[in-house]
């Protein structure tokens, strides 16, 4: 009894396939098969591979070749067994065939094959056309690893939204978020809200309607400086119902739009300290010495104008957040020595020092230094001073001088001591060591730093020009 034909394998199956396909050589079929997958296994009834092309060169013959004459369930993981059998079954009874993935073994890893098995002939032979699905594989998996990527990174924000959600709402001072443009509140905190008892939520309200009307060109001319990125100082304005409030702003960007952050200081703490903070800042503005402040990292958080007008800034954003050593110091050399004093003994005095403009301009300067620690955290004050015509003054009285040893002796802490000693004499090399013992207070571990030298070379040449001291060398020597 013959057969039916096997089942359509899509939806539009051939009308007539035994004249359509009617002196196909064998030949032929084999190539179709074998370029119809990567791979095609030809098993007979019992599940045993018989014949195998490979069609893909990214496959190779290896591990294929070792598959002839054994049993095709052999060749796939244990987790894909079940698959096979169900797979020969499914071909066996002629039933409608699907594609199954099975994994083969290769090496530590595993190679993912996707087969449709059919039954071909009535004596029991099988034929499973695979293809491989390695690159699909990986696709998948990096498609998993960044969406557990994402899902961290969510966990991750919602966390960190909770945590300032919750220091916003507990915060006791009162807090606004103000659209930039509009100048109206888009969120508040509780503390905020109290200001506001018997009036409607603040949210949607125009921000500068809290303030009597005596302060309002004030705070807008605030908000408009902060906005355009100046940085300002608290103001001392008036609420709507009289009470004295110090008013500080910052400018951040969310979605596209400009807002800011409002702080209120409330109470007579804010009527005190407001015109005290007010006075201080526009007195260290307007001093003619230099002034700044930075973290421990020495990355400049506030200056005065004089600072702008010596390295040649235009706008106060162009130092803001900036290391200090940028504008201070000769490389490598004044910063690290400054730092370290600073880090000792709390503050420094006089020390000479050099500040480079913002286009290679150099001036002199003396400066005067203290460490401040405010709630755990370090911040440095620095006042400048130039001392150009002082310089000046004491050159015009040096005698007895060589212009050209002058000229050797302002190179010390910029270049080594061997490219000086290499074009100058004796003379000038005591000059050089006299002028790095003055620059570091007598303090020989950094003098011998700046010279290039080591210690014993800097004593040596101490004793050589006869301006050694035992009792001296003995205490440096315990200090260092």
């Amino acid at each position: 009894m013959d057969l039916p034909p096997p089942p359509s394998t899509g939806p539009l199956a051939f009308r007539d396939a035994s004249l359509a396909l009617a002196g196909i050589p064998s030949e032929a079929t084999a190539r179709i098969l074998s370029a119809s997958g990567d791979v095609t296994l030809v098993l007979d009834h019992s599940g045993i591979i018989r014949d195998i092309a490979v069609g893909s060169n990214e496959l190779g013959q290896d591990p294929f070749s070792s598959w002839i004459d054994q049993p095709f369930i052999d060749t796939v993981s244990s987790d894909s067994r079940t698959k096979v059998e169900e797979m020969l079954r499914d071909a066996a009874s002629r039933t409608a065939p699907r594609w199954r993935q099975v994994n083969h073994p290769a090496g530590s890893s595993s190679m993912p094959v996707r087969y449709l098995a059919m039954e071909a002939g009535g004596n029991g032979r099988v034929i499973a056309i695979g293809r491989d699905m390695r690159a699909a594989a990986a696709l998948q998996q990096r498609l998993i690893q960044a969406q557990q990527s994402m899902e961290r990174d969510y966990v991750r924000l919602r966390q960190t939204e909770q945590r300032y959600r919750l220091l916003f709402d507990l915060c006791a001072e009162p807090i606004l978020i103000v659209d930039a443009a509009t100048r109206r509140i888009s969120e508040a905190n509780p503390a905020a809200h109290a200001l506001a008892e018997n009036s409607p939520p603040l949210a949607g309200q125009s921000f500068p309607a809290l303030f009597s009307p005596d302060s309002r060109d004030d705070l807008i001319g605030l908000m408009g400086a902060v906005a355009s990125g100046t940085a300002q100082m608290p103001a001392a304005l008036a609420l709507a119902d009289g009470r004295p409030a110090l008013v500080a702003a910052t400018l951040f960007r969310q979605d596209r739009s400009s807002f800011l952050l409002v702080r209120l200081g409330l109470g007579a703490r804010a009527d005190q300290t407001a015109p005290q903070a007010t006075a201080l800042a526009e007195v260290l503005d307007r001093i003619p010495d230099a002034f700044l402040v930075t973290d421990q990292k020495l990355l400049i958080q506030s200056a005065n104008t004089a600072f702008l007008d010596i390295t040649h800034s235009p706008h106060l954003e162009q130092v803001i957040g900036q290391p200090l050593g940028q504008f201070l110091g000769r490389p490598d050399i004044d910063i690290e020595l400054l730092q370290s004093q600073l880090k000792t003994a709390g503050e420094v005095r006089n020390f000479d020092a050099v500040i480079r403009g913002r286009h290679g301009e150099r001036e002199d300067v003396e400066l005067t230094a203290v460490s401040v620690n405010r709630q755990g955290e370090t911040h440095y004050g620095f006042a400048i001073r130039s001392v150009a015509r002082r310089m000046d003054r004491a050159a015009s009285d040096v005698t007895g001088v060589p212009r050209s040893v002058e000229q050797l002796t302002e190179l010390v802490g910029r270049v080594s001591l061997k490219d000086i000693v290499r074009e100058s004499t004796d003379l000038i090399e005591r000059l050089c060591i006299e002028a790095a013992l003055r620059y570091t207070s007598n303090n020989r571990a950094s003098a011998a730093e700046i010279l290039g030298l080591s210690r014993q070379s800097l004593y040596s040449k101490l004793h050589r020009h006869g301006m050694s001291n035992p009792s001296a060398d003995a205490t440096n020597d315990q200090l260092d």
